[in-house]
This record gives C-alpha cells, sequence and structure tokens, in this order.
C-alpha cells in the first residue's frame, strides 16, 4: 500500500504523518516551526525519509497561498523567509519524490470531504476557525485554487469596510471579526471576567460562560456569531455550496455555541444549506497534504 509523508506546517510547529491510501497515519512526529523553513523543512524530512525509505511522495500543508502548480510559496508575511519558496522544485531535487503543496486550509477540506463531515457532498467550504480565519474550497471532489493559490481566503474578504486593520494591510477583513484573535480583543472590549477566578476570561471559556448566564460573555458570543453567520451567507450567495464545515481551535467548544449559530445563519440563506462540524481535528491538515499525492484525482 502506497505510504506518502503528509505536512502540516504550522506558525509555532510542523506536524508530520506517515498516511497510508486510506488516510490512516503510521507514524506521526511534532516538530517546532524554526526560521527559515528552507533548508530545515528538508533536514527533516530526510530523517523521516532515512526510516520510511519506502515513500511514494511527500504532501504539503502550508498557511499563506500557493501556486500549486509550480509549488512556490505566492503570499506569506508572518513566517519569514517563506513566501516565494520554490518548495516543490526543491524537494523533489533534494528526495527524488513527488512533491505536492497547497493551503494548509484546503488541506483540511479535503480530508473532510474525503473522510470527513463533508462525505458525499458535491460542493463544500471548510472553515477553519482558529487563532485567524481561513477556508478550503473543494468542489465536485477538486481542491480549487484559484489563478494565484488565493482561493478559498475567506479570512480576507472584507466584512466591514474601514474597519480594524488586518495583517494583510488592509482594513475589516473577516478574520479580524471571527477568530481567535477577534475573540480575544472583544473579551477585553466587553470585559468579560470570569466569575470563579476574578480574570479576564480566555477564548476557550467564553463560550461555556456565555451558555452559563454571563451577560458580558453573551454579547461577544452574539458579536461573533452574528458576524460568522454574515460570512456564511455571503459565501453562499458567490459560491451556492451544498455544505459548509466548520473546524478549527474555536470549534472545540462547539457544543456551547453550535445552535446559536444555525440560529443566526437560517434566516440569511438564500437555498438549503447544511452546516456540520468537522469530523477531524489537528491531524486534518496533515492527512489531506498526504492526500495530494493519494488521491487518484490529483495524479498529473
Amino acid at each position: 500500500m502506497k505510504k506518502v509523508l503528509g505536512i502540516d506546517i504550522g506558525g509555532t510547529k510542523i506536524r508530520m504523518g506517515v498516511v497510508n491510501e486510506t488516510g490512516e497515519v503510521l507514524e506521526d512526529i511534532t516538530i517546532p516551526t524554526k526560521l527559515p523553513l528552507y533548508p530545515y523543512l528538508e533536514e527533516q524530512v530526510l530523517k523521516v525519509i532515512e526510516k520510511f525509505p519506502d515513500l511514494k511522495g511527500i504532501g504539503i500543508g502550508t498557511r499563506g497561498m500557493v501556486d500549486a502548480k509550480t509549488g512556490v510559496v505566492t503570499f506569506e508575511k508572518e513566517l519569514e523567509g517563506w513566501e516565494g519558496t520554490p518548495v516543490k522544485a526543491q524537494l523533489e531535487a533534494a528526495t527524488g519524490l513527488r512533491v505536492e503543496i497547497n493551503n494548509d486550509a484546503n488541506c483540511a477540506a479535503l480530508t473532510e470531504v474525503r473522510l470527513g463531515a463533508a462525505l458525499g457532498f458535491q460542493r463544500v467550504v471548510c472553515l477553519t476557525v482558529g487563532t485567524k480565519l481561513g477556508g478550503g474550497l473543494v468542489f465536485d471532489e477538486q481542491v480549487i485554487n484559484g489563478t494565484h493559490g488565493g482561493a478559498g481566503e475567506v479570512g480576507h474578504m472584507i466584512l466591514y469596510p474601514n474597519g480594524l486593520v488586518c495583517g494583510c494591510g488592509r482594513r475589516g477583513c473577516s478574520e479580524e471579526y471571527v477568530s481567535g484573535t477577534a475573540l480575544r480583543r472583544m473579551i477585553q472590549e466587553e470585559n468579560v471576567v470570569n466569575p470563579k477566578t476574578g480574570e479576564l476570561a480566555i477564548p476557550q471559556e467564553l463560550f461555556r460562560l456565555a451558555a452559563e448566564g454571563l451577560t458580558s460573555a453573551q454579547t461577544v458570543r452574539d458579536r461573533f456569531l452574528s458576524d460568522f453567520a454574515v460570512v456564511i451567507s455571503t459565501l453562499q450567495a458567490v459560491l451556492d455550496m451544498d455544505c459548509v464545515v466548520v473546524g478549527g481551535g474555536v470549534s472545540e467548544s462547539a457544543d456551547d455555541w453550535w445552535e446559536n449559530l444555525l440560529a443566526k445563519v437560517e434566516p440569511l440563506k438564500l437555498k438549503p444549506l447544511e452546516l456540520r462540524r468537522a469530523a477531524f481535528g489537528n491531524e486534518a491538515g496533515m492527512i489531506g497534504a498526504a492526500m495530494l499525492v493519494t488521491d487518484p484525482s490529483n495524479n498529473s
């Protein structure tokens, strides 16, 4: 059975997994993200290849925008030196293996479509709500990359014109209002204090405090979910998808806010739309990265 190395590159850690064609993770390795990423990444990959010399390829999911055809990172401002790196060419030359690279949210979406919450749906948008807001598009079982690798950059749809300054340099981007970072800011703005500790709440406990009746936490929750519902509605108006999958770190507390989100989305729907919670957690990006190689429809 074909074994592929799937790599998920994040801002603080890199997760690498030896994955077979069914999506089973045979080896799971986590290492810190060190800059510059190249040649550090190459060194770590070669270590895995020594242990698994029968690998058939390498799939990489990374933050930022990627030209999937050329394998070049076209936009990434927070991983210094990563933008402009011809990852595919360099790593293929170093390993002799086929290398495919794409955006990490696209990889997570591929996992949910092939194995997870969106199994059986044809047009899927996967939203990852973590530190920032990411998006992946899989239509008719194909990842949609766009002309410059920028399709699915949901976090950079402008939600509030002339709003808060985003890391991309523009104002009012969605991820400044729908993300873990946004929750932290709103907690400070509304002075959401955890009654048990007497200290400012953290995003991980915000929704539980709201469910328990804390008024300031409910205010933040409602602002956050109202904006989230608008993002989903806007995407439906443009893409007419049949399923939205919500994942990422913030979704770990979804037991406390999922029904509230559904209620806010319902009156904004233009057509029927299924909302699902992601079936895979932190391993989704790594498994999906491997699928860039193992997926028969992506064999180039």
